[in-house]
């Protein structure tokens, strides 16, 4: 029997020096890519018994032998590539390939590529001690390059498989926190249950010619009304790792002539901020990286609140807010929030 994982993960691209804590604890063995990423998550933090350990057959004849491998390394930038697999008694085999970028403490780097061999053998004949997903060995050659160019296309000769892991994995988690809030409508488009965007970009402080990172932004439909329909958000980063979004969102406060809602809008402020983890209406633009949500007060769509939020240094952030707070048929809002616009 064949399958196959793949995801394309990038750790990390090469950012100012930072303290090795500095990068989040990882440590998952559920798919070959996870597990490279854990691995070198694992160097990076200086955290070696931890990767050492993620070896079936030690890769140095000691542990201080392969800490004392590591000593001038400061950082690992790794992608990944499309891992095949075959089964080999009671056993899946995955081959991996792989690009990494070891930057010296001095500032040099120098470049690798090849591929990893892993296995996990059947976890229903298991006994214990239990043997989760391991590497078995390593083929990496000095290479030249950027990391995506160098990848090697394939390893093995399991046969690639495009299942979508992240996306397996956002649709998980979203079910775990919205299950029993957000209703699916059996009758619309799977597509339109959930939708998937790629987000490249770089940080302020990077220089022009760093290569891109690249995050995914998921919708997923959560329910709707009579003229509104909601939306939540999950974010994956490079490292496949998911977060739910969450998004300022100004408190306003409306005065009225005579307090007569229907009557003349005297006066719109905010008197706060709330953080809300839907967005109404809400579509993502790929051209601006803009998130954008149009909350209808009614059905004929006069009276409404609109935000714009914008996807910069990895998250998005609220730029725009606009209230039309009067009942008079016209769409005519108040811009109350405004660091989008230009002078």
């Amino acid at each position: 029997m064949k399958s196959a994982f793949t995801t394309a993960a990038i750790l990390a691209a090469l950012q100012a020096p930072a303290l090795a804590q500095d990068e989040p604890y990882l440590d998952d063995r559920s798919s070959p890519e996870t597990l490279l990423q854990s691995l070198y998550n694992a160097v990076n933090r200086k955290e070696y018994a931890r990767a050492y350990d993620y070896f079936a057959t030690p890769p140095a004849a000691s542990l201080d032998a392969y800490q004392e491998g590591y000593a001038d390394t400061d950082h690992v930038a790794l992608v990944t590539g499309t891992a095949s697999s075959e089964g080999a008694a009671g056993s899946i085999v995955y081959s991996l390939p792989v690009a990494i970028r070891a930057r010296a403490g001095d500032g040099g780097e120098r470049v690798f590529a090849g591929c990893y061999t892993l296995r996990l053998s059947n976890p229903q004949i298991q006994g214990t001690p239990y043997a989760p997903l391991h590497i078995e060995k390593a083929e990496m050659k000095p290479a030249t390059g950027e990391l995506h160019d160098v990848l090697p296309a394939s390893c093995g000769d399991g046969t690639p498989d495009e299942t979508d892991t992240v996306l397996a994995d956002a649709k998980a988690l979203f079910s775990t926190l919205y299950g029993r809030d957000c209703p699916q409508a059996p009758d619309r488009d799977a597509s339109d249950q959930v939708q998937s965007y790629t987000i490249p970009f770089n940080y302020s402080h990077e220089s022009l010619d760093t290569p891109k990172h690249e995050a995914r932004l998921f919708r997923f439909y959560c329910g709707s009304g009579a003229y509104n329909e909601n939306h939540a958000y999950i974010l994956a980063n490079e490292e496949g790792g998911l977060t739910p979004l969450q998004f300022a969102t100004p408190e306003t406060s409306v005065q009225y002539e005579n307090g007569d809602s229907d009557g003349k809008v005297e006066d719109i402020r905010i008197v706060g901020y709330t953080v809300d983890d839907m967005l109404v209406n809400s579509t993502y633009d790929a051209d601006t990286l803009t998130l954008t949500s149009y909350n209808k007060w009614r059905g004929v769509g006069d009276a409404f609140s609109a935000g714009t939020w914008i996807f910069r240094e990895g998250t998005f952030t609220l730029v725009r807010y606009d209230v039309d707070a009067s009942y008079d048929g016209e769409k005519d809002p108040v811009t109350v929030l405004d660091y989008h616009t230009g002078p």
